[in-house]
């Protein structure tokens, strides 16, 4: 079952006003896909896109068109470390912060 449009109106709407909240969606999606949670991690950092610059802003900055960024987010997307690293610099520059990992045994 999909998350209704509604749902998604309202994350977008508070991830507009909200600093913290959009930091924290933004943190989410790297902890998921940083711990192969992909999927999970795809779909956060594309609600995070359509809530903050949204994906024309993205083509800009990575210059990878907006259609591309689109499907390799998706579902079904096939997303290279190449251009994952690369959309995940854009989002840390936009959102003016820097995610470190921490290595631990």
């Amino acid at each position: 079952m999909g998350i209704s449009r509604e749902f998604k109106e309202t994350v977008k709407e508070r991830a507009q006003g909200d600093p913290e909240f959009r930091y924290a969606l933004l943190r989410e999606a790297f902890g998921c896909v940083v711990d192969g949670e992909l999927e999970t991690g795809r779909a956060l950092l594309k609600d995070y896109i359509e809530a903050s610059m949204g994906f024309r802003e993205l083509e800009k900055r990575t210059e990878i068109p907006a259609k591309i960024l689109m499907r390799m987010l998706g579902p079904q997307g096939e997303l290279s470390a190449a251009h994952l690293a690369n959309i995940m610099r854009v989002l840390q520059e936009a959102e003016s912060v820097h995610f470190e990992l921490s290595l631990s045994r």
